[in-house]
């Protein structure tokens, strides 16, 4: 709500946006923006998505100064690649006992990592039972191509037409990794003069 109401004020100041990026449930308010989904229909599918989320087993996220590359080599049987935040900034989800054991390790050999705080392991294989349920959520809402060209973070390139109408690219957004750093690069390497505003409660992307 925060993001879309900042996007909203924004676009009547007369700055308006030549490409839009959502760090996992952002990607909604980039939806909304863009014309994907109405504004409704967006806030029902994020309270229920949350919903979903939170039923699943409780578990922890951890946050390596490493890249995607090197934590998916040392990643333990049932840890998941949470989130590709940057080139040397990524996340880890799972069990809390495995979390920890894992940090455990990653300090013993020099890496920093640091828990963080949620209740859940987002975006994890933990979350695979809401996958299901919150695609047939989806296949209730119409969809559109976007007007406004959407760098997805599941993809962590620009969202075809045809994924964005797709209840599936949805479902597995919830899941599976969010590739915010390959959808920035993208965006870098795509626009001329780029010029990223973030709208949100923090500096949490620009950091």
């Amino acid at each position: 709500a925060l993001e879309y109401a900042i996007a909203r004020q924004l676009q009547a100041l007369g700055i308006q946006p030549a490409a839009l990026i959502g760090h996992s449930v952002g990607e909604f308010a980039a939806a909304v923006l863009a014309g994907v989904m109405s504004l409704g229909d967006a806030a029902r599918l994020v309270a229920q998505r949350g919903a979903l989320m939170q039923a699943m087993p409780e578990g922890d996220m951890l946050s390596v100064r490493m890249s995607a590359a090197e934590l998916s080599k040392q990643l333990p049987e049932g840890v998941s690649l949470a989130a590709e935040n940057g080139p040397t900034a990524c996340v880890a989800a799972g069990p809390a006992e495995l979390i920890e054991q894992f940090r455990l390790k990653l300090e013993a050999s020099g890496v920093a990592s640091k828990l963080l705080q949620t209740s859940h392991a987002f975006h994890s294989v933990m979350m695979e039972g809401a996958v299901a349920p919150f695609e047939a959520l989806v296949r209730q809402v119409p969809l559109k191509a976007p007007t406004i060209p959407i760098f997805s973070t599941l993809t962590g390139r620009v969202l075809t037409d045809a994924e964005a109408i797709d209840p599936t690219y949805w479902a597995r957004h919830l899941r599976e990794t969010v590739r915010f750093s390959p959808a920035a690069l993208a965006a870098i390497e795509q626009t001329e003069h780029p010029l990223f505003i973030e709208l949100g409660p923090r500096n949490t992307l620009a950091t």
